[in-house]
């Protein structure tokens, strides 16, 4: 990976872990998440109209079956993420559903992009497995703490990571939609495709935006700049490299839930998520 992508990646992890904190603080609803694409929608609409006049990029029909197809799919994933937060900490939540995202992305990179691991990548896979163990705790604690449901949350949200990683990746690099417009018009076509659910809880909408404004604000730019980053590393970079990098988000949402969220287990989540980063790493050396 180039440094160039590398630094995008990173820079990425630290916005994504801190607007999953802002959603975490402020149980996230759908009212919550409708004004958050939104304000997504909005405030890129000038740079992506910029970049239709500037680069007049060539969209045929292709792009716009992306565009819905990862629209949906961005909705799946803040249900089943958000979901997973309502249901218990974001220091479990928020490192399995980040490390398993990767792992899946890159399984389908192999069949699908014909990208070979090596045994150093196979050993961070199972590092990312062992890591979410470690995390989890006891197995047979699960059931009892209800922490089962949250793991489950967790794990449905990696499928759609691993999913629409390989998606948007096709959709940047080989129908060649620029990046930043891309996720523009995905998320107007996510807030449209909530808009009927969202605006039929009036009341609640006018509720969130006066009691939660700084965080639907927070959420609503700082998540489509992460992922602005992440795409534009996408074109430049394979699945199997740009997907592990980008959760050494992980170790930052870890931190953040136990300390700042004071959620407890910080040592044995902090030692889980230290094994998913060395996993990771591996993947991206592999």
């Amino acid at each position: 990976m180039s440094s160039f992508a590398l630094a995008l990646v990173l820079g990425a992890a630290v916005l994504h872990a801190t607007w999953n904190l802002l959603a975490k603080r402020a149980v996230a609803d759908v009212p919550f998440l409708w004004l958050a694409y939104l304000v997504g929608a909005v405030f890129f609409a000038p740079f992506a109209i910029g970049i239709l006049v500037i680069a007049h990029p060539v969209l045929g029909w292709p792009a716009f079956v992306f565009v819905a197809v990862a629209s949906c799919l961005q909705i799946l994933y803040f249900a089943t993420l958000t979901a997973g937060y309502r249901a218990g900490d974001l220091s479990l939540v928020y490192p399995i559903a980040r490390a398993s995202g990767p792992l899946l992305a890159t399984i389908g990179a192999i069949l699908i992009f014909d990208e070979r691991p090596t045994p150093l990548a196979i050993a961070g896979a199972l590092a990312i497995v062992g890591g979410a163990l470690v995390l989890t705790g006891d197995p047979r604690t699960l059931r009892a703490s209800g922490a089962g449901r949250a793991v489950g949350f967790a794990l449905a949200t990696g499928v759609v990571i691993g999913t629409y990683t390989l998606w948007d990746k096709t959709a940047v690099s080989a129908v060649l939609i620029p990046p930043l417009f891309y996720d523009w018009a995905t998320v107007t076509g996510q807030s449209l495709l909530i808009a009927p659910i969202a605006l039929r809880r009036g009341q609640e909408l006018r509720e969130t935006w006066a009691s939660r404004r700084g965080a639907v604000l927070g959420v609503g730019i700082l998540s489509r700049l992460a992922y602005i980053l992440v795409l534009t590393a996408l074109v430049v970079s394979p699945v199997s490299y740009v997907a592990p990098a980008r959760e050494v988000g992980i170790l930052i949402g870890a931190f953040l839930g136990a300390r700042v969220l004071a959620e407890g287990h910080g040592t044995r989540r902090g030692i889980g998520a230290a094994a998913m980063v060395l996993g990771i790493i591996a993947l991206a050396l592999g």
